[in-house]
């Protein structure tokens, strides 16, 4: 015999409460928040000390700078960039 409805949704309310409590509590109170998939500030913040790092390495002629900078973004970028495995994600062709 198969579950019911009202378990199967206790345990998708479980697993999302496990998987990202912020968001589970958002949904709760009726103040929905992004879900963790779509949160990126610390990639941002990330891309923009390495934009920081690579321009003062540029601006002081300093080649170790420079490289700590370009490692740097190409991390943030990485980070920034949304999922790849995603269905419906439009790759290169």
């Amino acid at each position: 015999m198969p579950p019911s409805e009202d378990e199967r949704l206790v345990a998708l309310a479980a697993r999302l409460e496990r998987e990202d409590p912020r968001f589970a509590r958002a949904l709760r109170s009726g103040r929905p928040v992004r879900p963790r998939e779509y949160r990126r500030t610390g990639a941002w913040w990330g891309l923009a000390l390495g934009v920081a790092v690579l321009g003062s390495g540029i601006a002081l002629s300093q080649g170790l700078l420079i490289a700590c900078g370009l490692v740097l973004v190409g991390l943030a970028a990485q980070l920034v960039d949304p999922d790849q495995a995603r269905p419906g994600h439009r790759g290169p062709r």
